[in-house]
């Protein structure tokens, strides 16, 4: 991914940032290799992960394994963190270049405080980063739709007294077993995926039930003014069993499955393209 969108510089050095839900994700490595000054960066941020660890700190477990681009141009699983993480483990490294990077990263926060203030900013942003890895315009208007209709849904929850990352997680799997007969974890196994975002090896039509199961599920929980994990797990239940009675009906008349273990890693382009539009 060669769009500038998926670069950073800072002082000269660029690092390696994507998108994910939303949200910019930072190469840690990149980052380490910068304010640390090591030859070896890569052993740098292993050494340090593993103190960071014995130490007890979340910082390593709030990291997240997500594709990149190296220098021989194939994507490899990088650690990534987010802003909140990266000040975290800038504070571990003793460098004189900390202090103008915090201000440096602050202003790529703001950045995203504006996207934040003008959703079409991030959406722009977003539509680039998937035109750059391959992705059709029908599959980005959809995923662009999909992560809408996600953060609606996940706003509900919140405001009807879900907390916890754990309850999230939980209803999310309702919605998917009730819709595809699979939670999450299993709907990733059946297409082969490790940490990779689900959402982002979707069909269109997957993805269009998906949107479904959770567009339903925050209708019938504003209906019923479903309170607390239990209610809502009956609503994201419900919702789920709309979408997936829809996916069985168009499976019986068409003759075809929905759900395909179909993935686009480690594709060319080109191909990638071509199954992405069908």
């Amino acid at each position: 991914m060669e769009s500038q969108n998926a670069l950073i510089v800072f002082q000269g050095k660029k690092i390696r940032r994507t998108l994910n839900e939303g949200a910019w994700w930072f190469s840690v490595v990149d980052v380490v290799g910068v304010l640390s000054d090591s030859a070896d960066a890569r052993n740098y941020w292993k050494v340090l992960k593993h103190r960071l660890k014995e130490e007890g700190s979340e910082v390593v477990t709030n990291c997240n394994q997500l594709k990149l681009v190296a220098p021989d141009g194939k994507y490899y699983e990088t650690d990534c963190a987010n802003t909140e993480t990266l000040f975290r483990i800038i504070q571990s490294i003793p460098s004189p270049k900390a202090e103008p990077f915090k201000r440096w990263l602050a202003q790529v926060g703001y950045e995203r405080v504006q996207e934040i203030e003008n959703p079409e900013l991030s959406q722009a942003r977003m539509k680039e980063l998937y035109k750059a890895k391959g992705y059709s315009d029908e599959w980005i208007e959809k995923r662009v739709r999909g992560i809408a209709v996600r953060q609606e849904l996940t706003g509900e929850w919140k405001r009807r007294d879900i907390r916890e990352e754990k309850e999230y997680a939980i209803l999310t799997n309702e919605i998917s077993r009730a819709t595809f007969g699979k939670t999450v974890e299993e709907y990733k196994k059946f297409k082969k995926l490790a940490k990779e975002n689900l959402r982002d090896h979707m069909t269109d039509l997957e993805l269009i039930f998906t949107m479904l199961g959770e567009a339903s599920t925050t209708k019938i929980a504003r209906s019923k003014d479903s309170q607390g994990f239990i209610q809502n797990k009956k609503a994201a239940r419900l919702g789920g069993q709309i979408a997936g009675g829809a996916r069985k009906k168009l499976e019986l008349e068409s003759g075809e499955k929905i759900s395909t273990p179909e993935n686009y890693l480690d594709e060319p382009e080109s191909k990638k393209r071509r199954k992405l539009k069908g």
